[in-house]
This record gives structure tokens, sequence and C-alpha cells, in this order.
């Protein structure tokens, strides 16, 4: 099983993923993507992305995949990817922490 870590980078996921929160991709022997997933994947012209799977094509061994953000780049501006290059799917998410102001103490400091 590979298991790794990484941070959230952009809007392309908003709500359900935010600009600095972090995820735990999984993949494991017999793993496959299935429609609807978070995935990361390596796309060479933009790097590591996180999208979701939008549709397969298992005798092209191709996914789509987009963000919820309608000006995403995602398959609508780079079209299909190789299955092989998903990295594997999100498993745990960690939100970033809430900003809250500095606290102020009661007491003479």
């Amino acid at each position: 099983m590979m298991l790794k870590i990484l941070k959230v980078s952009g809007f392309s996921l908003e709500p359900d993923f935010q600009d600095g929160d972090y995820v735990l991709i999984a993949r494991w022997p017999g793993w496959g993507p299935r429609v609807g997933q978070v995935v990361a994947l390596h796309q060479p012209a933009y790097g590591t992305l996180l999208k979701r799977v939008w549709s397969l094509d298992p005798a092209a061994g191709t996914v789509e995949v987009r963000g919820q953000h309608p000006h995403s780049v995602d398959s609508r501006t780079f079209g299909p990817v190789p299955i092989g290059s998903l990295m594997g799917r999100v498993i745990w998410k960690i939100s970033k922490p809430a900003a809250h102001p500095p606290l102020k103490g009661k007491g003479k400091d």
C-alpha cells in the first residue's frame, strides 16, 4: 500500500476541499478509480492535481477528471489521462485550522 499526504492548493474542488487543507492519498494493489472518487494525479504540464473522477474508459485505459469549479484546469483543458497516472484516491481530509483572533488575557502580564 502506498500512502501520501498532500496539501490542497487552489480552489477547484471547493467547497469540499479548501486551499490549505491536507489530504491522505492511498493506493493499494488491485485499486481502481470509480466515478465520483477524488483522486490525486500527475499531469505533465500541470504537476500534481487533486480532481474528481468524472468518467472512465476501461477499453482505452483512461479517466476523465474534473474540478467542481467551472474554470478548473482538468480534463476539459488537457483531455483524458491514463489510469496509470493516478496516484491514488483521497481517504482522509484534514481541514486547515480556522483563523481566530488572538486571545486577550483578562489579567495583567
